[in-house]
C-alpha cells in the first residue's frame, strides 16, 4: 500500500512539472484569434484555413527603441500580441536599447527564462538566487557574448560604457510576464501602506513617501 501511494506521489510530482510551462503544440500552429470572445489559458484558435504568412511576421526590430526615459532604456518585445502565429509555441523576442549608463532594473519573468546576446556595447547583468541564500551571479558581456536568467529570478542590465548598447533576448514564454522590482513595491495602486515598507525596508515613512512619490 506505501509503494503504491508513494508511486502515485512521484507520478503526481512528475505530471505536475510537466505542465509547469507553455503547453506542448499538438498541431502544426495555433494563430492566436485576438478577437474570439472565449478566455482560456492563453488564445483560442484562428481556423487554420484561414492562415497566412503575416500571421507568423513581424517587421521592426532593426529600429532602436527610444531610452529618453529615467532608466535610459528600452525593451521592445516581440509577443503573440505582435506576432499571432507564437500562439502555443512557447517563445518570445525582445530587443533591449540601453542608453550610456541605461539600466533595466532588477525584474522578473514569472512564466520563462531569458538568453541574452550582446549586439553592441558593454553589458553588466546579473541574477539574485531565492531564499535562504540570495546568491548574486554577475558578469561583465561584451559583444556576442550569452548570458542566462533562470525563470522567475530577479535580474537586471546595466550599460556599462559611454556609448550605447544593444542586445536581443529569447524568453520561454509567448507571454512571459514582467514584474518591476521597484515599481512592483513603490508604483502600486492603490499604493502599499508606508508602515508595511518601511518595517519591510527598514527605512523611516518619509523616505518611503518619496520613493512611492516618483512612481
Amino acid at each position: 500500500m506505501a509503494a503504491h501511494f508513494l508511486f502515485l506521489a512521484l507520478l503526481a510530482l512528475a505530471s505536475s512539472h510537466a505542465i509547469a510551462s507553455d503547453p506542448n503544440q499538438l498541431q502544426d500552429f495555433c494563430i492566436a484569434d485576438p478577437n474570439s470572445d472565449v478566455f482560456v489559458n492563453g488564445f483560442v484558435c484562428k481556423d487554420p484555413k484561414q492562415a497566412k504568412a503575416e500571421d507568423f511576421f513581424f517587421s521592426g526590430l532593426d529600429k532602436a527603441g527610444d531610452t529618453g526615459n529615467k532608466v535610459g532604456s528600452n525593451v521592445t518585445l516581440i509577443t503573440v500580441d505582435q506576432i499571432p502565429g507564437l500562439n502555443t509555441l512557447g517563445i518570445t523576442l525582445a530587443r533591449l536599447d540601453f542608453a550610456p549608463y541605461g539600466l533595466i532594473p532588477p525584474h522578473t519573468h514569472p512564466r520563462a527564462t531569458e538568453i541574452l546576446t550582446v549586439l553592441e556595447g558593454t553589458l553588466y547583468v546579473g541574477f539574485v538566487t531565492s531564499n535562504p541564500n540570495n546568491q548574486l551571479f554577475t558578469k561583465v558581456l561584451h559583444k556576442g557574448d550569452v548570458f542566462v536568467f533562470p525563470e522567475g529570478l530577479i535580474h537586471f542590465q546595466f550599460n556599462y560604457g559611454k556609448t550605447n548598447a544593444v542586445a536581443i533576448s529569447g524568453l520561454s514564454s509567448q507571454n512571459p510576464g514582467v514584474i518591476l522590482i521597484p515599481n512592483a513595491v513603490f508604483g502600486t495602486k492603490p499604493p502599499i501602506s508606508d508602515d508595511i515598507l518601511a518595517k519591510a525596508f527598514q527605512l523611516d515613512k518619509k523616505t518611503v513617501d518619496w520613493l512611492q512619490a516618483q512612481f
